[in-house]
C-alpha cells in the first residue's frame, strides 16, 4: 500500500508531536513509582495498596494496547487516538481531585490506557512521512516511550516534597491536556481502504489472560504465602492464551495476526524483547532501590525520592543520544546486529553494578549505560519487525510488541523482588548486599539469551540475503 505523506509544513509539526504524546503517555503512567510512599502517606492506606496506583496503570495499559492497535490499524485512527486521549486527559482529573482513594485508582488506570499509543503514533510515522524519515522517527518514538520514566520520576518526586501527592498528579493533567490539544491540531485521518472490524472475541480472551500474568507478577506475597493459588491461576492464565490463539487462526479479521509472529524476525525480535524487557527492569529496580536504602542497611545511600530519581537522569539522556544514533549505525549494521550490541552494553551496565557500587557516582554510571543499551534496543527493535509487517498492520504488530515488553518489565521487577525478598535475613528490612549481586548475575544471564537471539537473527538473515 502505497504512503500518504502531509505536506512538509505539516510534517514538520507532526514528527515533535508524535514525540510528545509517546513522551507524555509514558512519563504519566510512570508518576505512580515516585508517589507510592506519598500516596500511602496521604490517604491512609498500606504501601502494598498504595503500589497498585502504578499497578493498574501498566495492568490497564497492557490489556488496552492490542485493541488500540486493532482500531488504529483501521479508518478511524484519528479519533482512536483524540479518544483515548481524552480517557487519559479524564483520568488525570481524578488523581487531582479531592477523592477517596479508589477515585485515584481508577484515575491511574485511566491514565494507563494512553500507553496503547505509542504504537498507533508509529503507525501515523510510516503512513504519512517518507520511509527513510519514518524509521527514523519511529525509532525515536520507541526510546522516548522507555526514557519518559526518567522524565517524570524527579519532576513528580520534587512536586511531592514541595506540595503533596495531588501537586504531582497535577503535572500529569497539564501535560495530558496539552497532548490532546497537540494531536486534535496535528494528527492525521488515516489512509482509505483499512479495515474497521475488531476481534471482540479474541479482545476480551486476551486481556483476562494479561490481567492474570501482570496480576501474578506483580503480587509477590501471593507466591510465597498462597503457591497453590499462584499455580492455579498461572495455569488458567496459559489456558486463556491458548484458547486466544486459536480464536485468531480461526478469525478473519484477527486482533493479532498471530501467523505473522511464526516469522523468524517478528517471533525472535519478541523473544528478544521479552528477556531483554525482564534484564533492562530488573537493573533498573536494583539500582533506584539500591540508592535509596538507608546507610543503616551497611550499603546504600539513603536518598530521597526526588535524589533517587536524579538517578534516572543519566538513563534518559544517554538513552535518547543513543536512539538518535541508532539510524545512523543501522545504515551499516544489521538491525539485529544492533540488537545484540545494545543487549551485550545493558549486560555491561548489569558487569558494572555487580563490581562497583560503593560510590554514587558508579551508579550513576551503571544507569547511563543501561540507558543506552536500552535506547539502542528500543531504537533497532522496530526495524526488525516492521521489515516483515504491511504497513497497514503496523499499529497491531508494534502493539504486540508492546504487550511483550509490558509482561517482560514486570517480570523483570518481580525477579528483582523475589531475589532481594530471599536474600533478607530473618528480621531484616533489608537484603544483605549480596543478594544484589545474585539479582544482577541473572540479568546478566538475561542479557545473554537476548543476545544470542539477536545474533540468531542476524545470522538467518544474512542466509537469506547470501544464498
Amino acid at each position: 500500500m502505497k504512503a500518504f505523506p502531509v505536506a512538509r509544513s505539516e510534517a514538520r509539526l507532526l514528527v515533535p508531536a508524535l514525540m510528545f504524546v509517546a513522551l507524555v503517555v509514558a512519563a504519566v503512567a510512570s508518576l505512580g513509582t515516585p508517589l507510592i510512599t506519598s500516596v500511602a502517606t496521604s490517604f491512609h492506606v498500606s504501601l502494598g495498596s498504595a503500589q497498585w496506583t502504578l499497578t493498574v496503570a501498566l495492568l490497564s495499559g497492557a490489556v488496552a494496547t492490542p485493541l488500540l492497535g486493532r482500531l488504529g490499524a483501521g479508518p478511524h485512527r484519528r479519533a482512536t487516538i483524540l479518544a483515548t486521549l481524552a480517557v487519559v486527559v479524564a483520568g488525570s482529573a481524578l488523581t487531582v481531585l479531592p477523592l477517596p482513594f479508589a477515585w485515584l485508582l481508577a484515575g491511574r488506570a485511566a491514565q494507563g490506557v494512553g500507553l496503547g499509543l505509542t504504537a498507533l503514533m508509529m503507525g501515523v510515522a510510516r503512513d504519512h512521512l517518507p520511509e527513510e524519515r519514518s524509521a527514523a522517527v519511529i525509532a525515536l518514538i520507541s526510546v522516548v516511550s522507555i526514557i519518559g520514566a526518567g522524565v517524570g520520576y524527579p519532576l513528580a518526586a520534587l512536586l511531592a516534597e514541595l506540595g503533596g501527592v495531588r501537586a504531582a498528579y497535577g503535572l500529569g493533567l497539564v501535560v495530558t491536556a496539552a497532548a490532546l490539544l497537540t494531536a486534535w491540531r496535528s494528527m492525521p485521518e488515516a489512509p482509505e481502504g483499512r479495515s474497521a472490524h475488531v476481534d471482540v472475541a479474541g479482545a476480551v480472551v486476551l486481556s483476562a489472560a494479561l490481567l492474570l500474568v501482570l496480576f501474578l507478577a506483580g503480587e509477590r506475597n501471593l507466591w510465597s504465602r498462597h503457591l497453590a493459588v499462584a499455580a492455579g491461576l498461572a495455569v488458567v492464565a496459559v489456558v486463556l492464551l491458548c484458547i486466544w490463539a486459536v480464536i485468531e487462526l480461526r478469525s478473519t479479521t484477527p486482533l493479532i495476526d498471530v501467523r505473522a509472529l511464526r516469522h523468524p524476525a517478528v517471533a525472535g525480535t519478541n523473544l528478544a524483547m521479552f528477556v531483554g524487557g525482564i534484564g533492562m527492569y530488573l537493573l533498573l529496580t536494583l539500582i533506584t532501590r539500591f540508592a535509596q536504602t538507608p546507610h543503616g542497611a551497611g550499603y546504600g545511600f539513603g536518598l530521597t525520592t526526588f535524589v533517587a530519581g536524579l538517578v534516572l537522569i543519566p538513563f534518559s539522556v544517554l538513552g535518547f543520544v543513543a536512539g538518535k544514533l541508532t539510524p545512523r549505525v543501522r545504515t551499516r549494521i544489521a538491525d539485529p546486529l544492533v540488537l545484540a550490541g545494545s543487549a551485550v552494553v545493558v549486560g555491561g551496565g548489569f558487569a558494572l553494578f555487580a563490581a562497583a557500587r560503593s560510590d554514587l557516582a558508579e551508579l550513576f554510571a551503571a544507569m547511563g549505560v543501561l540507558g543506552f543499551g536500552v535506547g539502542g534496543f528500543s531504537a533497532a527493535m522496530p526495524g526488525v519487525i516492521l521489515a516483515v509487517t504491511p504497513k497497514s498492520e503496523t499499529s497491531s504488530a508494534m502493539s504486540f510488541n508492546y504487550v511483550v515488553r509490558s509482561v517482560g518489565y514486570s517480570l523483570g521487577s518481580a525477579i528483582g523482588g523475589l531475589i532481594l525478598a530471599a536474600g533478607t535475613g530473618p528480621g531484616h528490612l533489608f537484603p544483605d548486599d549480596s543478594a544484589y549481586t545474585t539479582a544482577a548475575l541473572v540479568g546478566i544471564g538475561a542479557m545473554a539469551i537476548a543476545t544470542l537471539t539477536s545474533l540468531a537473527l542476524a545470522r538467518r538473515r544474512s542466509s537469506e540475503t547470501n544464498p
